[in-house]
């Protein structure tokens, strides 16, 4: 028994979701008298085969009874920005529309997510965000661009004795 779930567990391996995010913040957009408020958050992730970039997306997230539970659909409303965070360096082979980062937006259809697309010729990478979903996409979308720069240290800025 527990070999075929080893095997299927190999195989979905690669399908499993690119980058984790951690929550940054949020902010309430409307209160709700029961359940959640509706609200937007900004979560953090690296792209995990480029070291050195890492990006903020911001989203909508439903509140109400439903988003409480988990079964809102939120709303393709988000927006995306990376930026060059140190020495740039290609953990692997890049493919234009790779998926960076993937969150669920509805209880099993609908996801916001990252690709990343390299414009070579401006040496610049550019992440694009949008929702899809099963049925219909969503023409939602934001990008962002990083131009890759030779990284030099800053000075710490850090006030002296920490």
């Amino acid at each position: 028994m527990l070999k075929p779930l080893f095997a299927a567990a190999l195989l979905l391996a690669p399908l499993a979701a690119p980058a984790a995010a951690e929550e940054v913040g949020e902010v309430t957009t409307a209160i709700k008298i029961l359940g959640a408020n509706h609200r937007i958050v900004v979560e953090a992730f690296d792209d995990p085969e480029v070291e050195g970039v890492s990006c903020w997306l911001s989203r909508a997230r439903t509140g109400g009874i439903k988003g409480s539970l988990g079964i809102a659909e939120d709303t393709s409303d988000a927006a995306v920005s990376c930026q060059q965070t140190g020495p740039v360096r290609f953990r692997s082979e890049l493919e234009d529309g790779e998926q960076v980062f993937s969150v669920r937006a509805s209880l099993v259809f609908k996801h916001v997510q990252v690709v990343r697309f390299f414009d070579e010729a401006r040496n610049t990478l550019v992440y694009l965000t949008y929702s899809d979903r099963v049925i219909e996409g969503s023409p939602k979308n934001s990008i962002s661009a990083v131009v890759i720069r030779d990284w030099q240290a800053a000075p710490s800025t850090a006030p002296a004795g920490q």
